[in-house]
């Protein structure tokens, strides 16, 4: 009885989270790549649009940053991310999609005897998978949480020692949607 009773939530929920359309807000979370020298936090804004109860397209702009090295390679880049969302559950998505990653590139080697090379600017593309779950927290607003795993791996050839460096990541996000 008590799993028919918590189904029946679970679908009554799924109305009011679909019954969106259009959200946009602000997406704040954690990441950290093998290599990297720590985890660091990230920041953007997403927009998801419902198509139907079962399936969302989103669109998020983040802004993050990643030492290796001990600080010899500093990356910094603004990935354009489009992920399809598969709610399973009325309130637990899967979610899959690619990205597109402006990335700024900084060496700041302090070797004798080693020529530092130029900073580079290069726009990579990553795959990424996850699962989330999302929640309505008043009538035109929904909260959600998920962790994505992205693949992308950027090539250090300038820099001894770097051909070895993971720099696939995970992700930790939390947002807010605001209907429209």
């Amino acid at each position: 009885m008590k799993k028919l009773i918590i189904i029946i939530i679970l679908f009554g929920l799924s109305h009011t989270i679909k019954a969106q359309g259009l959200g946009i807000g602000p997406v704040l979370g954690y990441q950290k790549a093998p290599d990297a020298e720590e985890g660091s936090f990230l920041g953007g804004a997403a927009v998801r649009l419902g198509l139907s109860e079962a399936f969302s397209l989103e669109g998020a702009i983040l802004v993050r940053s990643e030492n290796y090295l001990n600080n010899t390679i500093k990356v910094t880049n603004y990935p354009v991310m489009v992920s399809g969302l598969f709610y399973v559950l009325p309130i637990l998505y899967g979610t899959v999609g690619a990205g597109w990653y402006n990335s700024k590139i900084e060496y700041n080697i302090d070797a004798p005897g080693f020529l530092e090379p130029e900073d580079q600017t290069h726009q990579d593309f990553g795959w990424h998978f996850g699962g989330g779950v999302e929640f309505p927290l008043r009538s035109k607003v929904n909260l959600t949480g998920d962790i994505r795993y992205v693949f992308l791996n950027y090539e250090f050839e300038d820099v001894p020692g770097s051909d070895d460096i993971q720099n696939d990541f995970f992700m930790i996000n939390v947002g807010l949607f605001f209907e429209l």
